[in-house]
């Protein structure tokens, strides 16, 4: 069975992790997915690499915390 593809505004979050995790995400895109992903909650359905990198983010000031 494929992959469930989960499209949210017309942004690919699937293909997007799937780029990330092969080292393909400039770093603009791995902020953006990284902010999406905490946006959209799905940051905590993931492996907790993402919940600590969703953290560093925002210490670091690249991302925002949900609204």
């Amino acid at each position: 069975m494929p992959a469930k593809q989960i499209e949210v505004e017309g942004y690919d979050e699937v293909g997007a992790i799937m780029a990330y995790e092969q080292g393909d995400l400039d770093d603009e895109g791995t902020i953006e997915l990284f902010q999406r992903l905490i946006d959209s909650g799905l940051v905590f359905r993931l492996q907790g690499h993402y919940g600590r990198t969703v953290m560093a983010l925002i210490k670091g000031g690249y991302i925002r915390r949900p609204t």
